[in-house]
């Protein structure tokens, strides 16, 4: 820790373990038990209760973390001694946390006991009184100093709440394949955010509008966050890297120190609600002039909307998450490659420009592999849960690349004088609360990447032909999610869009507009390499076989050709179907897909019909309703463009 820099730690008595309760507040409105005081030393122990000022016209939430993996019960008492609710679900690891809510609280004192089999005697029963008002408080206020008021600092407990609100936002069983139009659907789902209208001004309920791309997506979730707790929040401008080398980051900015709004011309469209990339309140908060000014409006929720909307949504983009691993002048920072450090929140930058947060890590057991599972933000808007492994996480070493791998935040402190500053690596790696600074990822070759990543996610030797369907699963719900983004190219050309030029070079991979949104270069990029994943899993068995469970009495040799035969019998049975150009289904299987790999090496242009988009034989049944194609010229540059696609290898930046 290094006190001299690090923001005052609000007394513990009233706000460690609710970070979210204003400063101003009184002990009486979060008072704790002498027990959590006590407590104190076991770092990660917090507790966040939503709304900020409790009162008994909204739900009271309530969110205990820990390091530890106890089993545990968290009980809430409403103030006439009556157990209200229990909740014995123990999620995540690490953090671990309690989750339990009251949908209509009484007036009066409610405790919130968290009790924990095997922990210390002062830790092992910790409670927390949350007083409950008859009538809504006073919401916080904007402050001429600062976007929003801050009111506590980033720890390791206000990190791991963000971890566990980050799980539970996006959490569902780990067969299901979660997908949102937006951002702000899962935003406006008080059943996942915990934070839902919990500044008291009814701002979830406003038309909240936040679409971010991949890039923009792990920022929002941070700044929403940050804003909702009274927490810094700060970010880089960064170029995209190139002559061979990563990017780099001159410029930094946060909620205290504004950037001023680039040229209108050149800020990204301001849309109404109803289509918004980047709104986040539509005209029913902020007028549109309101949106058009050249300044950010002084009312906390406009200035809270235009500052995401208008500013940072502007300056980031995937060269912010692809700097190099020492630099100490970015936005996140290299952590090891365990299970410890790799929690909810933390981003993965792949070497091409794609960026992901994990949301979830599911440990092995007996019947299956471990999985860290991650979202992503699509140029449409979409957000989309999926597994860790090596068709949807690239990884690639190569210094005009950057640094790719897994990344958390870098800690935003404040010096004596209340200035707002990142920690260095070195200061990251001596702070108790993080010291998880790392530049392992950068000396690992791209199979030793995915076999770190394998030894962590499943520490026991794993049963090779239940890893061999997991695997086969993991390509099909990528299939299944390219669907939906053919399916978009489709509706755009049956509502009337236009032709969409094609861009020239690697700008196929990272231009704006329709081919942004419609097209699909890099995602069939990650399809073809998840194929050749998919295809080598027997080789891959028989090169690591330590690493499995092989059954006794079999040959490596035996295993091999029984996985070759689980793979023919699976990708001919596991089935999808896509709409047609006429509306009808067409029902494809993944043998299908990955016989027509050469096809779709040539598939990702909006302009084309979804039965090419598909690979479907031109003279074929299937493709009888295909009524559009590219232009010649666009089919010539794709072409040139092929070799990229069929050697798997995404070209670098000049």
């Amino acid at each position: 820790m290094f006190p001299q820099f690090r923001l005052r730690r609000i007394a513990p008595a009233i706000i460690l373990a609710a970070v979210a309760i204003s400063a101003t507040a009184s002990p009486s409105v979060a008072r704790a038990k002498d027990g959590f005081s006590a407590c104190d030393a076991e770092a990660g122990l917090a507790v966040l209760a939503s709304p900020i000022s409790p009162w008994k016209g909204m739900p009271l939430r309530i969110i205990f973390t820990a390091e530890k993996p106890l089993d545990g019960v968290l009980s809430l008492t409403s103030p006439d001694g009556k157990v209200a609710v229990t909740s014995k679900e123990r999620h995540g690891g690490p953090p671990y946390f309690w989750y339990a809510d009251v949908q209509s609280p009484s007036a009066g004192t409610w405790t919130a006991t968290l009790t924990r089999e095997g922990a210390s005697a002062e830790c092992a029963t910790v409670k927390r009184e949350f007083a409950v008002a008859k009538t809504a408080g006073a919401p916080p206020r904007a402050t001429s100093k600062s976007v929003w008021p801050i009111r506590g600092a980033w720890t390791r407990e206000t990190e791991n709440l963000y971890s566990a609100w980050i799980e539970k936002l996006f959490d569902d069983p780990i067969d299901a394949q979660p997908s949102w139009p937006a951002l702000h659907e899962v935003l406006r789902d008080p059943t996942r955010n915990m934070l839902f209208n919990s500044m008291g001004l009814g701002e979830d309920s406003k038309k909240l509008i936040m679409k971010p791309d991949c890039a923009d997506l792990p920022y929002f979730l941070r700044a929403y966050f940050a804003f909702k707790t009274g927490l810094p929040f700060g970010y880089s401008k960064c170029t995209r890297g190139g002559g061979g080398k990563a990017p780099r980051c001159p410029q930094w900015f946060n909620i205290q120190k504004e950037d001023s709004p680039q040229d209108e011309a050149k800020q990204k469209p301001i849309q109404s609600a109803s289509n918004s990339l980047f709104g986040v309140f539509d005209s029913a908060s902020v007028s549109e002039s309101a949106q058009r000014s050249s300044s950010r409006p002084q009312a906390l929720l406009p200035g809270f909307g235009y500052y995401i909307r208008t500013v940072v949504a502007n300056a980031v983009h995937s060269g912010s998450g692809r700097t190099a691993a020492a630099d100490n002048n970015t936005d996140y920072y290299p952590v090891p490659l365990t299970a410890e450090t790799l929690r909810p929140g933390t981003i993965y930058a792949d070497p091409y420009g794609h960026v992901l947060v994990l949301v979830k890590r599911v440990a092995q057991t007996n019947d299956s592999a471990g999985v860290f599972l991650a979202v992503d933000g699509q140029p449409d808007g979409t957000v989309a849960r999926k597994r860790f492994w090596r068709g949807n996480f690239l990884f690639a070493q190569d210094p005009s690349l950057g640094s790719p791998g897994f990344k958390r935040f870098r800690p935003i402190v404040a010096d004596n004088n209340g200035t707002l500053r990142r920690l260095t690596n070195a200061e990251i790696t001596k702070d108790p609360d993080y010291g998880d600074f790392s530049l392992e990822q950068s000396k690992l070759g791209v199979e030793d990447f995915y076999d770190r990543m394998d030894d962590v996610m499943s520490p026991e030797p794993l049963d090779p032909g239940r890893a061999m369907k997991e695997t086969i699963t993991a390509l099909e719900e990528q299939v299944k999610t390219r669907v939906t983004s053919v399916e978009n190219g489709r509706k755009y050309q049956n509502g009337g869009g236009a032709d969409v030029a094609i861009p020239s070079g690697p700008s196929i991979f990272e231009t704006t507009g329709a081919w942004e949104d419609f097209a699909t270069p890099s995602r069939d990029l990650r399809l073809l390499i998840a194929i050749d994943v998919v295809r080598g899993f027997p080789d891959r068995v028989a090169r690591r076989a330590d690493r499995y469970a092989m059954p006794k009495g079999e040959s490596v040799s035996d295993v091999k050709s029984a996985l070759d035969q689980t793979l023919t019998t699976e990708i001919a049975s596991r089935k999808f179907s896509y709409t047609r150009s006429d509306g009808s289904q067409w029902t494809l299987t993944l043998k299908d897909v990955l016989d027509r790999s050469k096809g779709l090496e040539m598939a990702y242009n909006v302009n084309d019909c979804v039965e090419v988009r598909w690979g479907a034989d031109p003279k074929s049944e299937e493709a009888s309703t295909c009524k559009r194609h590219a232009s010649s010229a666009q089919r010539a540059k794709m072409e040139d463009y092929r070799p990229w696609f069929h050697e798997r290898k995404r070209p670098v930046r000049q």
